[in-house]
């Protein structure tokens, strides 16, 4: 597809026709989904992002969710009546990268799906060349090291997986069994308490050169996820 493609999943054909109409407005392609077995049909033409319903029928949006972040890693936003924290941590555990309550304003949906997509533009150019520059930080996926400032920061084999896995994922939540799946597989003998291990070593060394940043952030009661300021 020649030009940014959002899906729109909710099974509500007001809302659908609602903001299709303002999103075609903005340049960009809208394919639409009325149930979550539909959702997973249209996501195989690979949208930019996904727009997706939390509270629908027979298959709700956790649970679409869940099932997209198997084969796709591009940005979801959940929206949702549902105004609870839980409800909320639930959407970001699945894999989603924001929440947007309904009612909500036009003009923030469109504002929140620019950055997404200028922060997956701008992350998709530098996996390319195999470089990740986050103002000091360079990660090297190629060459498999990170530094600050030109100063080479020694990271294990394992905390180098884990830094590129987040980083590359900035602003999406991570849980620590995903982590421990993703890095040491899922027929390793262990459990993911080493994954909050690893973190705090990560932490310790990224610290030593910038002790103004926090790159990973903790999400309570969910996991981790790469600070993207």
């Amino acid at each position: 597809m020649s030009k940014e493609t959002i899906l729109l999943v909710d099974d509500e054909e007001e809302i659908i026709s609602f903001i299709k109409d303002a999103l075609e407005l903005e340049g960009y392609e809208v394919l639409t989904a009325g149930s979550g077995q539909e959702a997973l049909i249209q996501s195989r033409l690979m949208p930019t992002l996904i727009i997706l319903d939390v509270m629908m029928p027979e298959m709700n949006g956790i649970e679409v969710c869940e099932r997209l972040r198997e084969f796709t890693d591009c940005p979801i936003v959940f929206l949702s009546a549902c105004q609870s924290e839980t409800d909320r941590i639930q959407g970001l555990a699945a894999g989603g990268d924001d929440y947007l309550l309904k009612p909500f304003s036009l003009a923030e949906l469109k504002a929140r799906i620019h950055a997404h997509l200028r922060r997956e533009k701008r992350v998709h150019t530098q996996r390319e060349q195999g470089m990740l520059r986050l103002q000091s930080l360079l990660i090297d996926c190629k060459g498999h090291s990170v530094s600050y400032n030109g100063q080479n920061i020694a990271l294990t084999n394992k905390e180098f997986m884990i830094v590129e896995l987040l980083s590359l994922h900035q602003g999406q939540v991570f849980s620590r069994e995903q982590i421990y799946e993703k890095i040491w597989g899922f027929d390793a003998e262990g459990d993911d308490s080493t994954v909050t291990e690893h973190i705090k070593k990560i932490r310790a060394k990224l610290a030593a050169y910038a002790q103004d940043k926090n790159y990973i952030q903790t999400v309570w009661g969910i996991g981790y996820k790469w600070d993207v300021k």
